[in-house]
């Protein structure tokens, strides 16, 4: 997990330290124990108290909380459980709020550069803003925990399909005159990349009742 995380800002870098810190001298059991048992019993809450006040709350959590506490008890579990999906949905939320101009950027490239359904899958307007960009994570994110979980994660994948490309079509500008800035972007691409296999392996897995 290491990798994704490097490119948000810094309450992701402060969660890594916490992290570290926290259960560096953790049995590796307990902490998975941990993961899957926090990320099961919440699910499981929004299901069986789908209010607005509750939905919200879990929704915005990072937003009142910092990433700090969900990074204690999920960063460190495999891409494919349900920790690890929650995870990365929340990771997406936090990088889409943290800077909506340059999602919005990068997912109107990528509409432009695909030739495949993704952007449909993925649901957003056209054209696609900033403030459409926090909407749409938030819809996204909330479906997750109150509509069906493969959807959501298969809309999760899609999104992050259509933002790599975007990054790797805006990576081929920068290419001659920044080329660091390019080597940002193509970096973002592959990470993003990874994060949409993930998630579809999560869809997959859920659908066979297999995530856990």
């Amino acid at each position: 997990m290491s990798g994704p995380r490097r490119d948000f800002h810094k309450p992701v870098r402060r969660a890594g330290e916490h992290l570290d810190r926290h259960f560096a001298a953790a049995d590796p059991a307990d902490v998975s124990r941990a993961a899957h048992e926090t990320a099961a019993a919440l699910l499981t809450r929004a299901r069986t108290d789908p209010t607005v006040e509750v939905v919200d709350n879990i929704v915005a959590f990072t937003a009142r909380n910092g990433i700090e506490t969900i990074a204690e008890l999920w960063a460190r579990s495999p891409a494919t459980t349900l920790p690890g999906a929650l995870w990365r949905l929340y990771l997406l939320q936090l990088m889409i709020h943290d800077d909506s101009a340059a999602a919005a950027l990068l997912y109107e490239r990528g509409r432009a550069a695909l030739r495949t359904a993704d952007d449909l899958v993925a649901g957003a307007p056209t054209p696609a803003g900033p403030d459409e960009m926090v909407a749409l994570i938030d819809t996204i994110l909330r479906g997750a925990f109150t509509g069906d979980f493969a959807v959501a994660l298969d809309r999760a994948a899609a999104f992050c399909r259509v933002q790599a490309a975007g990054a790797a079509d805006l990576a081929d500008d920068h290419d001659a005159a920044e080329p660091d800035r390019a080597a940002t972007l193509t970096t973002r691409a592959l990470r993003l990349s990874t994060y949409a296999e993930d998630l579809t392996a999560c869809a997959a897995l859920w659908r066979r009742g297999g995530l856990t």
